[in-house]
């Protein structure tokens, strides 16, 4: 073989390697990806998609699906002739309640907590595990431990109020001691997720902006108001999107202390999407998958609300 034939075939040859180089540069960040692209396509894409399918018919897990259209839309969100238009809507203001009481004690309480713990007390490592440790438990377990607690008559609370001369307090049986139960026993579940998080945004605060602060006569006040509160906003605004989207897709704690009691005073909107679409002789799966699009959509304006008033300039 002369020298020409072996430049000829170097020339031929090096597109073929070039372009072979290039597609391992392509699927190699694909490769990384792909188990959470999987995850995310069978566990989130998929069911979401099947989910808004099933919302334009009439099923019920026995029989085919049959088309219907916008029909199940309407009977939830204009036709008030249907009882699943009262039934949502008061669903929905039960959720409505327990978001408006939770969500600002679990912003405002894990937030003085972790300013409390960030300025290193005596036994602040204490401290920030008895703070965390409910969030370890499982809502079984919390709400178990709350019923065995607020029984109203043989719970522990009553009992020391009893000792002290006051009557037994209704706690799980009646309003709005039942709201009261909820709050205080989510609160106490989950207020450590929400102090960590805050923990992490105080690390992240330059201590130069307090001192600062300091040398311009900023009292402790002022510093929580000019210095704290703008160094937290990241961490703010992920803390107030995500606490109130599980507030609005509470479950386990009214149906396992109170079984949506008294009446249908604490029956939220994924207690009665669950009861509609899953228990029963004739269960709605078309019904319930459009009240929890319509639940969806609704969470989806709440948060976009929610980021741009938090990032909007002043």
């Amino acid at each position: 073989m002369n020298v020409s034939n072996v430049k000829t075939n170097v020339k031929t040859n090096a597109p073929r390697i070039k372009s072979r180089s290039n597609w391992k540069k392509k699927l190699t960040p694909l490769l990384f990806i792909s188990p959470h692209l999987i995850f995310f396509t069978i566990f989130l894409a998929y069911p979401t998609i099947y989910g808004l399918v099933i919302s334009f018919h009439s099923w019920n897990f026995f029989t085919d699906m049959r088309f219907i259209g916008l029909e199940n839309y309407a009977n939830i969100l204009w036709n008030a002739d249907s009882i699943y238009y009262d039934y949502f809507w008061a669903a929905f203001r039960a959720t409505l309640t327990f978001v408006v009481l939770s969500v600002p004690f679990l912003i405002i309480i894990p937030l003085f907590i972790a300013i409390a713990i960030h300025a290193r007390p005596f036994g602040h490592n204490f401290f920030r595990a008895l703070f965390y440790a409910p969030s370890l438990l499982s809502v079984v377990t919390v709400v178990l431990i709350w019923i065995w607690m607020l029984d109203t008559n043989a719970g522990l609370v009553n009992f020391y109020l009893g000792w002290l001369g006051f009557d037994n307090i209704p706690w799980l049986t009646r309003t709005p001691w039942v709201w009261i139960s909820l709050v205080v026993m989510t609160i106490w579940w989950t207020i450590g997720t929400n102090m960590i998080l805050f923990l992490a945004g105080l690390g992240e605060i330059p201590d130069h902006l307090y001192e600062a602060a300091k040398i311009d006569g900023a009292n402790r006040i002022q510093q929580f108001f000019n210095v704290t509160l703008p160094g937290l906003k990241g961490p703010f605004i992920f803390v107030m999107i995500m606490t109130t989207i599980a507030s609005f897709n509470v479950m386990a704690q009214p149906q396992l202390a109170t079984n949506g009691g008294p009446g249908y005073e604490t029956r939220v909107l994924i207690l009665y999407i669950y009861e509609v679409g899953f228990t029963g002789g004739n269960p709605r799966a078309g019904m319930a998958a459009s009240m929890s699009v319509v639940l969806g959509l609704m969470l989806l304006c709440i948060s976009l609300v929610q980021f741009k008033l938090m990032t909007r300039e002043k």
